[in-house]
């Protein structure tokens, strides 16, 4: 029940000031756990003009407990699994219920042009992010302009 009224929150908040270049909302009115989202690359990076989907699913347990982020478009990112699975601190071990929807989102679209290279979940990005940064641009480009024309 706590996680339904604060899900309702988050949904009112992003829909009366979203962060820019991001949206979301629940994937049908009859469930609240499971939201689409999406983010545009950040203007003035190599992720200008990409268009990236993510799904959102909260368990009853939020906001104690974080969601599960996934992106639905390819990324080509260090900190991005080749399922599409977020490895990003807020959603896993630097939690916080202080955390909603809309810090998530702004978040991930931080973390497009700042990667953690730490702790890679692609490390074939990160290497590619640390030792041949035109090569990683070049990629990341191509994969921004495809998700555009989906």
């Amino acid at each position: 029940m706590a996680a339904s009224l604060r899900l309702l929150s988050d949904l009112k908040a992003i829909s009366q000031s979203p962060p820019e270049g991001c949206s979301a909302s629940p994937t049908s009115d009859e469930n609240l756990f499971v939201w689409s989202a999406t983010v545009f690359g950040p203007d003035e990076s190599i992720w200008e003009g990409g268009v990236f989907s993510l799904r959102i699913t909260f368990s009853e347990h939020y906001p104690d407990k974080p969601p599960r982020v996934r992106f639905t478009t390819e990324v080509f990112h260090p900190n991005v699994y080749s399922d599409g699975t977020l490895c990003m601190d807020i959603i896993q071990d630097q939690w916080s219920p202080c955390h909603n929807i809309c810090t998530i989102l702004t978040s991930i679209q931080s973390l497009l042009t700042d990667p953690n290279c730490a702790s890679p979940a692609n490390p074939e990005a990160a290497q590619l992010y640390q030792t041949s940064r035109q090569e990683y641009n070049r990629r990341v480009r191509r994969i921004s302009q495809r998700s555009a024309e989906c």
